[in-house]
């Protein structure tokens, strides 16, 4: 790896020759990357695309790194925020986001400080004054903050190096977060006497949104790396439960220890939820835009520092939660749009360990997405061409949101193909994978289905369609006169669902399409008449799926001594007690479980496990060896 990296440190963005000072100082400095990586990060390699993207800021060349959740992207701003000279500024959403952040670097042993509302302006103040003594390498500060006269002066007498902008799709309106003051970065930076290097991250990304982010923060040849979204970590699975609740209830009484977050697509679900487990004796805490802010603060805290077992939560809880031992995501609601999904989704198995992504779908899901789509503040603010376009889109994602619930094919797969990569139909991790299945020839049905739709006028959506298919004698039918068509009735006896089954299939494959201006008229697309006419087959999977929430995740890569492992677990809770920061800021529970493999007897090896770096070592390694040696002495007197 380090032979790859030495390489392309050696070429600029013009691929220009260098010079030889200049070669001899970039292979110190991706010596430098490494040490720093072992020494404070307590790692020995670099994941996939983290090398590149440290390798061209270094170099000086503007970056986008869109990396999936885990996929280490602030290593790859912090790395070169050390090497450089000057300050690193850290653009970043939350406030809750920048102390996590900091609160790891200091307890890494990297100097750094944040500037937001939750401090005083006499602490705000003193960040400064230190900034300009040179105590801070990184410095993480709101987009608003760069908007204030006093930061701007700061700005502009102090070396400012590099910057770096996380979660850099709120700046395009087609990401699922935008947030318009970050379109002021750019005239930021513009107005600093000195071009730092500029650094954009997100963990999800279109090709749309990446080229907004280009556009808007005005990059400069940027080197963009795209490490792929898929993680292996983390099993898909998509549920149809007659009830929710129940499910919801099966799947926490196999899951007792585990830390999760369940997401509602409303307030009013968030509360019922939220109630309903507490009385079920769950240490369950709620978030949403409805509480006030310091409630909010109170029970994200309460997560944070593991109080709380579990965070029910609207999408207001989310952008850059950087909490590393989340086992489980449970959408209690099918999402609006396959990005959000991803992210959220993705806040689970930080760690690197199997967590579990549930998505509880039933078609009410589909009708409340659409109504909050239309009821939008932020489009209504828009002017009416763009407010079209955005609701145009905000309905196609919506209705490819819905093909990933209702498909029968590799959950994994389909996801991926979505943002843009290819990948096999079978993936082993996903519930579709897994299922009970067999495969059925459909030919017949998808042409009396399509045929329905012709002779229809392709005026009518799929709840229509079924009914004249089925016979209904309902009044539409009857005054639309569509009862006289001669595919009226042609599946009486099927099924509704199945029906319905293949008309999905048949809108995820693009045999047919539904409109998205309002109400959803099903359409036939050209490649529909190769069936119609006979001259192919068409086959589909049918699952056969339990409801009962149970999910073929394993618990872990490597089998490990749980009573250890909570032993473990209890110590860092009381260090990070004392230390007034959340646990996995002490150690991760990767960290944790490396521990109990690797059983460290003294500092040489303890420096060994994943995760630990000299300062945590030196800080809290006798604590954790004593307790290894003590239990390995016990379970050995047991033996």
């Amino acid at each position: 790896m380090r032979n790859s990296l030495t390489s392309s440190l050696c070429l600029n963005k013009k691929f220009s020759i260098i010079t030889s000072s200049q070669y001899w100082w970039r292979i110190q400095m991706i010596e430098k990357a490494y040490e720093i990586l072992k020494t404070y990060f307590g790692y020995s390699e670099f994941r996939y695309g983290q090398q590149e993207l440290i390798t061209n800021l270094i170099n000086g060349t503007d970056c986008v790194g869109i990396m999936p959740t885990g996929a280490g992207k602030s290593i790859c701003y912090q790395i070169p925020a050390i090497l450089l000279d000057g300050i690193t500024l850290v653009i970043s959403p939350l406030i809750s986001l920048m102390k996590d952040q900091v609160h790891a670097l200091l307890e890494a042993g990297i100097p750094a400080a944040y500037i937001n509302s939750s401090l005083t302006p006499a602490q705000q103040y003193k960040v400064i004054q230190n900034a300009k003594l040179h105590k801070y390498k990184l410095i993480y500060v709101a987009p608003e903050r760069l908007e204030l006269d006093f930061f701007q002066e700061f700005a502009a007498s102090t070396n400012i190096s590099f910057i770096s902008i996380d979660e850099a799709h709120c700046v395009s309106q087609w990401g699922q977060d935008f947030r318009p003051s970050y379109l002021k970065i750019a005239q930021f930076i513009q107005s600093m006497p000195k071009r730092p290097i500029i650094g954009a991250f997100t963990a999800t990304a279109t090709r749309e949104v990446k080229d907004d982010i280009i556009s808007l923060l005005e990059l400069q040849n940027p080197f963009v790396m795209t490490t792929g979204f898929d993680r292996k970590n983390l099993y898909f699975e998509v549920q149809k439960p007659v009830d929710k609740f129940t499910a919801l209830e099966r799947f926490l009484e196999r899951n007792p220890n585990k830390t999760g977050i369940i997401y509602c697509s409303t307030r009013k679900g968030v509360e019922d939820v939220c109630d309903r487990l507490i009385l079920q004796g769950y240490r369950a805490t709620r978030y949403h835009a409805g509480l006030s802010d310091k409630e909010r603060k109170i029970n994200q805290e309460e997560f944070q520092f593991d109080k709380a077992q579990i965070m029910v939560a609207t999408n207001a809880f989310g952008m850059g939660i950087d909490k590393s031992n989340i086992s489980y995501v449970i959408h209690f609601n099918m999402p609006k749009n396959i990005e959000s999904y991803y992210q959220e989704a993705g806040r689970a198995g930080r760690d690197g360990e199997p967590a579990q992504c549930i998505l509880l779908y039933s078609k009410q899901d589909v009708s409340t997405n659409l109504f909050l789509i239309e009821k939008d503040k932020e489009n209504e603010e828009l002017d009416p061409i763009t407010r079209h376009e955005v609701l145009e889109k905000d309905r196609d994602r919506l209705k490819q949101m819905t093909y990933y619930c209702t498909t029968t094919d590799c959950l994994r797969a389909h996801m991926l193909r979505y943002f843009g990569e290819q990948s096999p139909n079978f993936c082993g991790n996903c519930s579709n994978c897994n299922a009970n299945s067999k495969e059925i020839d459909i030919t017949v049905d998808a042409q009396k289905i399509m045929s329905c739709i012709i002779r229809a006028g392709e005026r009518f959506g799929m709840l229509t369609i079924i009914d004249i298919l089925r016979g209904s004698k309902n009044e539409k039918i009857r005054n639309s006169h569509l009862d006289t068509l001669t595919t009226y009735g042609i599946m009486e006896t099927v099924p509704k669902e199945y029906i319905r089954q293949v008309i999905e299939f048949l809108l995820v494959q693009s045999y047919i399409q539904a409109t998205t201006d309002g109400y959803q008229v099903l359409k036939i697309q050209p490649k529909a008449y190769a069936i119609l006419r006979g001259q192919q087959s068409l086959h589909m999977r049918v699952l056969q799926q339990p409801d009962n929430m149970e999910s073929s995740v394993p618990t872990s890569y490597v089998e490990i001594d749980e009573e250890l492992f909570q032993q473990l677990k209890a110590l860092r809770a009381k260090i990070a007690k004392v230390q007034s920061v959340p646990a996995f800021v002490i150690f991760t529970d990767a960290a944790l479980r490396d521990m109990c493999i690797k059983l460290p007897q003294n500092l040489k090896s303890f420096l060994e496990v994943n995760g630990v770096g000299q300062t945590k070592a030196n800080r809290y390694g006798e604590r954790f060896i004593k307790l290894i040696q003590t239990y390995c002495q016990k379970s050995a007197n047991i033996e």
